[in-house]
């Protein structure tokens, strides 16, 4: 049996053991751990247990003491310098001109090693830019490229439900998450419900796929023919959690009735052909509706009405060709036929009422 204490680098981040080398250390309180990487500080998340050497993956490293003030002040500093190296970084960025956006600065404990953290669509050639960040911290530089949500993680957030990322407070690994598991669920499949800040899939979705997958096991299908207290009918929705279905029965089309599951039997599990004696009844016909106008020409006997006599039409009287001409329009000149002078035709002019003439 060995003796190991769990431990965790950053809020929410992954649990490694170490060896605590036979100190006691309470939960909450932090240590200096040796790593592949170096020193660094961490918080133990558990305290000290045994556990079967065969159960190790590979040999612990150890713990190499308590967190003193000392190194709390160091980690103080480390905060210090990283935003001061944010600022610089940012600013190299934009003058090298590259695609690419700094997310997050970590120094290490002893100031060893400083990484940069970035995301960016494709891969980007960042190698003058190390360069020039060495010059200015004289020191190991490390840029890492990663993921949307791993960005969510680093910068945390609120989600849709109101809480803090779940990847920023307790996840310690990203589970695989498809659009299968909210088909399951029946929830929504619309991309702005099922997605989180980062744009990928939500990490809840894998919650409860194992309990919708053991209810669905036991759950009829939809389109199942079922037998039920009422008669026979088919599935036309299935509430897992409440182990409930709706039927439309044959006999009554028009309305939805609410069986539990072990209320029903199934005699055809989904889509298919009825078997026999299960048949559908045929919806009796109704009478045909006749016009009303044919109605009624069967009640009362056809009367014919005498035919009017037709009527005669009045001859006009025929029209007489006058050699008179016509009267010319006002302001027209009217011509003389024997003279040949020309002369106008003045109409008289309406006396305005009140007018007097003198």
């Amino acid at each position: 049996m060995t003796e190991v204490i769990g431990v965790r680098f950053k809020s929410g981040g992954k649990q490694y053991y170490f060896n605590p080398n036979g100190v006691h250390v309470d939960v909450g309180e932090h240590v200096i751990i040796e790593t592949a990487k170096g020193v660094e500080f961490a918080e133990c998340v558990q305290s000290n247990f045994m556990v079967d050497e065969m159960e190790l993956v590979s040999t612990l490293r150890p713990m190499l003491r308590v967190a003193t003030k000392e190194d709390f002040l160091q980690v103080e500093r480390n905060k210090e310098r990283e935003k001061n190296a944010y600022k610089i970084c940012q600013k190299k960025i934009l003058e090298h001109g590259l695609e690419m956006k700094l997310v997050d600065v970590k120094y290490s404990f002893d100031g060893s090693k400083i990484l940069f953290y970035f995301t960016a669509d494709g891969r980007v050639d960042f190698r003058s830019l190390v360069k020039d960040l060495a010059s200015v911290f004289r020191t190991r530089i490390e840029l890492r490229q990663i993921g949307v949500r791993d960005e969510a993680r680093m910068m945390g957030g609120l989600g849709v439900c109101g809480r803090p990322f779940c990847c920023s407070q307790f996840l310690e690994d990203f589970q695989p998450v498809s659009i299968k598991m909210a088909k399951t669920q029946s929830i929504s499949l619309s991309p702005t419900k099922i997605s989180g800040s980062c744009g990928r899939l939500m990490c809840c979705l894998k919650y409860e796929q194992e309990a919708y997958e053991d209810l669905l096991k036991k759950a009829p299908k939809l389109e199942s023919l079922v037998k039920t207290p009422d008669g026979v009918g088919v599935i036309n929705q299935v509430n897992l959690l409440r182990e409930q279905c709706q039927v439309v029965l044959d006999k009554d089309p028009d309305e939805v009735h609410i069986y539990k599951n072990n209320d029903i039997e199934v005699i055809r599990s989904g889509k298919g052909k009825r078997p026999a004696g299960y048949e559908k009844p045929e919806k009796p016909e109704k009478p045909a509706l006749q016009p009303r106008f044919q109605k009624e020409s069967a009640s009362a006997p056809e009367q014919k009405q005498p035919a009017e006599p037709p009527r005669k039409k009045k001859a006009s009287p025929p029209r007489k060709n006058s050699s008179r001409p016509a009267p010319a329009k006002q302001g027209e000149e009217e011509k003389r036929p024997s003279g040949g002078q020309s002369r106008r035709r003045h109409r008289p002019h309406h006396r305005r009422g009140g007018e007097t003439q003198q």
